[in-house]
């Protein structure tokens, strides 16, 4: 789920100075871009640029990269270490621009950065993205960023291997980069066998850098990609792309004007950083490359064949900012549309119930919900009013009365449970949240809290149910706003290992009291079959462990296994699959709560994910 930050100044280095007195504006420009989307990352960050016509023996790539513990502060105050100094008591001219850009690093026309959210891998500094893929040739350079998760690596490294490459390793950001760097080499060959002979060397790289077909190489490099992913490129002579995976799973979007294109995974940031307006950022369309030019001409081309569009939905569910004005109206959407599960689960007896929410991603969600009570609430006064004789005291009563909203959970930030052993982590794990006492009524108040999701269940079980309990409410309400997240996923968020998921843990529960366990073995032997016969992404088959079971039957077993130990009641409400269309109806990717995946690659992880689960082997699925 990584964030990517990309800017193209269409004018000269100095126009930029002249007009916004700095020398800084594209560097200022990415860090609002890549600060407005630090929600996407922060495992790592890393910037480059690029200089476009710069003479030969002057550097024209520049490049760092951050894996501290605040790594976008600490990669923007490095550059203002390596430049900030150089830049002090500078004239402002246009001309001092041009000289100084050909000497001091990070000051250039194209910019990207990347906010990394790890998945695989560890935390070095070579996990960071952009990667450099260098030459002597400056048309055979390229700098890599990308939000992308592929699920054929093995597939990718044997036709790298049959190219006759020697790929240093098997992870999908050394393969992308090198798949996309073997067609930009073919490309620039082309145009030497072509001209050899016929021109100076020199002129052949000046024509090949106005001449080479972007669209080409990437039509040629995306083909086998299956996956999810939104990639940025920038080739060493200024040129650059961003290319979309072909069922538009992970987000990418652009604005431009006669100064600059931008790109970034997230509307509101581009929002932010430029002060435009939502309808002037377009999205970059599914199975499409957004190409700049060397001249800062851009255009959209088709680069491989559009699938049926499957937005990732946990986008609109809880990754991307609430800011967003469609993202915040749809997570209210997600938290009304909850309403009448809830006033069942506790006997519509709002005066015994207290609302909260946690975490902090979850508010909106929350508004929604309580906007969905007050709408019940409204409907009910006008019942009372219409149909009975009230005294003005019990007018007054019904006319004031308002759901109990509390804010009953806050996270400690400065617990950190993962520097402690085993034996006391679940302890530490249990504190991590603060609660504010004496305000729940004991034995008498149901405590309703929702959440975004419920993945693995192990905070809620560990911290979340026991920290609530201790405030000895009558009945615990968890309601999740997304639905029960049964599958895995393989396109951007990493959640790869079935046996993980609370949810697959009640099924698994389920199917041993119901006699069915068998069915675990059916599912075993038809994922071992389809995968010796190379069919292993023909099918989900593990949807059939969901089938004999409702909703309703799983919901309850998580509450039945989170709520161990608890001395109230526990009750567990998960969004519908129907009313998170109702509420996201332009973002359909919901493989992990329906196992639909869009693509191949998608059903052989599930089959390999529970292939992994029944032999014992806690590793990724793909």
């Amino acid at each position: 789920m990584c964030g990517i930050a990309f800017i193209r100044l269409r004018k000269p280095f100095g126009h930029y100075v002249e007009k916004y007195g700095t020398y800084l504006y594209g560097l200022n420009k990415l860090y609002l871009l890549m600060q407005k989307q630090n929600n996407r990352g922060q495992d790592g960050a890393g910037l480059a640029s690029v200089k476009i016509g710069i003479p030969a023996g002057k550097r024209y790539v520049s490049r760092y990269r951050s894996n501290e513990k605040q790594p976008l502060e600490d990669l923007f105050k490095k550059v203002d270490e390596k430049i900030g100094n150089t830049l002090k008591n500078q004239p402002l001219t246009y001309e001092n621009a041009e000289i100084l850009k050909e000497d001091v690093a990070f000051l250039g026309e194209v910019y990207l950065g990347h906010l990394r959210y790890g998945t695989h891998g560890g935390n070095s500094i070579e996990n960071c993205h952009p990667f450099h893929r260098q030459s002597n040739w400056r048309s055979r350079n390229l700098v890599l960023a990308g939000n992308f998760n592929l699920t054929n690596v093995e597939q990718l490294f044997d036709k790298l291997v049959e190219l006759g490459q020697h790929p240093k390793d098997k992870v999908d950001t050394v393969l992308v980069m090198e798949k996309i760097g073997h067609f930009l080499d073919e490309e620039n060959a082309r145009f030497l066998q072509a001209l050899k002979g016929e021109l100076p060397k020199a002129e052949i790289t000046e024509i090949t850098e106005n001449e080479l077909d972007l669209v080409k190489v990437l039509a040629r490099s995306c083909r086998d990609f299956d996956g999810g992913y939104a990639i940025a490129g920038i080739t060493g002579y200024g040129a650059s792309f961003v290319v979309r995976d072909p069922a538009g799973i992970r987000p990418a979007y652009y604005y431009a004007d006669d100064e600059v294109v931008v790109v970034a995974s997230e509307k509101s940031a581009i929002k932010t950083a430029f002060n435009v307006d939502y309808d002037q950022i377009q999205e970059v369309q599914p199975a499409h490359a957004l190409i700049i030019d060397k001249a800062g001409n851009y255009q959209e081309h088709q680069i491989a064949e559009a699938a049926p569009k499957t937005s990732c939905t946990f986008e609109r569910i809880y990754f991307s900012r609430g800011t967003d004005p469609m993202i915040y109206n749809e997570r209210k959407q997600l938290g009304r549309l909850l309403t009448n599960q809830v006033l069942e689960a506790v006997d519509y007896d709002l005066e015994n119930t207290i609302f909260s929410y946690i975490p902090n991603t979850s508010e909106t969600a929350f508004l929604g919900l309580t906007k969905g009570v007050d709408h019940y609430l409204i409907q009910e006064r006008k019942k009372a009013i219409f149909q009975q004789k009230l005294s003005e005291e019990e007018l007054e009563k019904i006319l004031s009365f308002r759901p109990r909203v509390e804010k009953l959970a806050i996270k400690d930030v400065k617990m950190r449970t993962f520097i402690a052993g085993d034996d006391t982590r679940d302890e530490l794990v249990a504190h991590v949240y603060d609660t504010t006492y004496e305000i729940v009524r004991k034995g008498i108040d149901n405590i309703v809290l929702i959440d975004d999701s419920i993945v693995r269940g192990t905070t809620l079980e560990k911290s979340i149910l026991r920290m609530m309990d201790r405030l000895n409410p009558k009945k615990i309400v968890v309601v999740s706003s997304a639905p029960q997240i049964r599958f895995p996923d393989c396109y951007g968020i990493d959640m790869s290992r079935i046996g993980d998921f609370i949810v697959f843990r009640a099924v698994k529960a389920l199917l041993k009291e119901t006699g069915r366990e068998h069915l675990l073995e059916e599912v075993y032997e038809r994922c071992m079959v389809a995968k010796e016969e190379g069919e292993a992404g023909k099918e989900n088959f593990v949807k059939a462990l969901y089938a004999p079971f409702t909703d309703i039957e799983i919901s309850n077993k998580v509450a039945e296994l989170v709520g161990k130990g608890i001395k109230a009641e526990v009750q567990v409400i998960f969004q519908t699959v129907e009313n998170l269309r109702l509420a996201c109806p332009n973002h359909t990717g919901d493989w992990y709560f329906t196992g639909d995946y869009p693509t191949k690659g998608g059903n052989k992880v599930v089959n390999q994910a529970f292939l992994n689960f029944m032999q014992g082997k806690l590793k990724r699925a793909y």
